[in-house]
């Protein structure tokens, strides 16, 4: 059997490399991008209120997806909490406001209460997306979204489009600031 040389493994192992990682990252590309229209839904917040998108439009929105068993989730919430307290109260040029819509894909309701009060998420938009087997991403909103991983965060404009899929919270404050009514 005849050997490769060595030049011809090292170039084949990094195209392996490459493949799976190119492979990995589209295949946790959320459904929607930038520009697309955000799809509306419905669901029940935590307080038992009935809750439609579509209700915030005039706002700019967080959509985010999370999780109480999520690391990196719990490590960003408090860039989102800094986030909400210094733009929720503020007019845009614009928009009426922002808020932040967290989405929790979670098996038991009790986790996702817990890890709000613990990391005091106090926007009032908080949707339990159940689980309903052991596939963590089969939640009907994440399903309709495209979420494969978490965080996942959508920014939506007041028109109720896309403007940024996954944003730092760093950036979405620097827009936000650039709207703002002083």
């Amino acid at each position: 059997m005849k050997r490769l040389p060595i030049s011809n493994f090292w170039i084949l192992a990094l195209a392996g490399v490459a493949l799976v990682y190119f492979g990995r990252k589209l295949y946790f590309q959320p459904k929607y991008t930038d520009g697309e229209p955000a799809p509306d839904f419905t669901a029940t917040l935590l307080d038992g209120e009935p809750f439609q998108l579509s209700e915030l439009r005039g706002k700019y929105v967080l959509l985010d997806f999370w999780g109480s068993w999520c690391g990196p989730c719990l490590a960003e919430n408090r860039k989102l909490v800094q986030l909400y307290n210094r733009f929720s109260g503020s007019k845009f040029q614009d928009a009426g406001g922002f808020t932040i819509v967290s989405v929790a894909l979670e098996k038991e309701r009790s986790r996702m209460e817990r890890a709000i009060e613990l990391q005091n998420l106090h926007w009032p938009h908080h949707i339990l997306d159940t689980l309903s087997n052991f596939k963590f991403f089969d939640a009907r909103i994440a399903a309709l979204y495209g979420v494969r991983e978490v965080p996942t965060k959508f920014f939506i404009d007041p028109e109720g489009n896309i403007l940024g899929v996954n944003w730092k919270a760093e950036r979405i404050a620097e827009y936000l600031e650039e709207r703002l009514i002083h």
